[in-house]
């Protein structure tokens, strides 16, 4: 029968640094680069050069299981037409 203690036992420091690493480096891959493209996004589309385009369209592919994450709670589209 597996105890605490022997589980305990088999959990070593540089086990639980290597989920600390695949954690940090799932975090950074699907929140933080993700949500640094959509605030580049909102910012520079309308003055974008070909270039800068080009580079954003291949980190869109790149970081797509993290940019389709938050794509129900960011509104990127133009104010349009106000009322009044």
């Amino acid at each position: 029968m597996v105890t605490i203690f022997a589980l305990e036992n088999q959990i070593t420091y540089s086990s639980l640094f290597v989920l600390g690493t695949y954690l940090t480096i799932g975090l950074i891959y699907l929140v933080v680069v993700p949500l640094f493209l959509y605030y580049w996004m909102n910012n520079r589309w309308h003055f974008m050069g070909k270039i800068e385009r080009l580079g954003l369209y291949g980190l869109v592919f790149l970081f797509f299981p993290g940019l389709i994450l938050f794509a129900p709670f960011l509104n990127l589209r133009l104010g349009g037409q106000k009322e009044g």
